[in-house]
């Protein structure tokens, strides 16, 4: 899915009105390019980069009322990762993690073809990963996760269709993210 600067915009001020359909959108659109630049700045595990994507969308959902509407949404959601990863890095080890400030300009440069398919490599053994350890919750958790993230269900229409409250169709998705993120530690 494709949008230009001012549908984003719009979809930035639906988000800040407190839609979750708006703020699930805005992640799909650019979970992506945040996990690649995230894992382009350091060497460090999937786990922490998706820690601080969530990080910088939990704080954006926080504080949406008293934000501006950026006038690129990416560069601001990148911008807030960036800060994430290197207030955390400064928190722990710092001299094991710090990046030069000119290897930033490396991140910009358009990837070579060996790269690319290294990466869409990886890219599917982190998808197979992912389909083994999902098989291993229990079966409701899956049926939620898949009913989140693949058919894109809000947790109203999950808890009509597993025929339970929102709050325990959410508690379901939630426990089961919990329980992939403490695997991929």
């Amino acid at each position: 899915m494709h949008t230009g600067p001012v549908e984003e915009q719009q979809l930035w001020q639906t988000f800040q009105s407190g839609n979750e359909d708006a703020y699930t959108t805005l992640y799909r659109l650019h979970v992506k390019a945040m996990y690649r630049y995230g894992m382009s700045m350091v060497p460090v595990s999937e786990a922490f980069v998706f820690d601080c994507i969530h990080d910088v969308f939990t704080e954006i959902w926080v504080k949406r009322e008293r934000l501006s509407t950026p006038e690129n949404v990416r560069h601001y959601l990148l911008k807030s990762l960036k800060t994430r990863i290197i207030h955390l890095l400064n928190r722990q080890e710092k001299a094991r993690y710090s990046l030069p400030l000119e290897e930033f300009d490396e991140l910009w440069s358009e990837p070579s073809i060996d790269e690319v398919y290294v990466q869409k490599e990886e890219a599917e053994n982190r998808q197979e990963m992912m389909r083994k350890l999902i098989a291993l919750l229990p079966h409701r958790q899956q049926e939620a996760i898949r009913l989140r993230f693949t058919e894109n269900m809000d947790y109203q229409q999950i808890g009509e269709i597993m025929d339970v409250n929102r709050q325990s169709a959410q508690n379901l998705v939630q426990r089961a993210v919990l329980k992939l993120r403490e695997w991929l530690r």
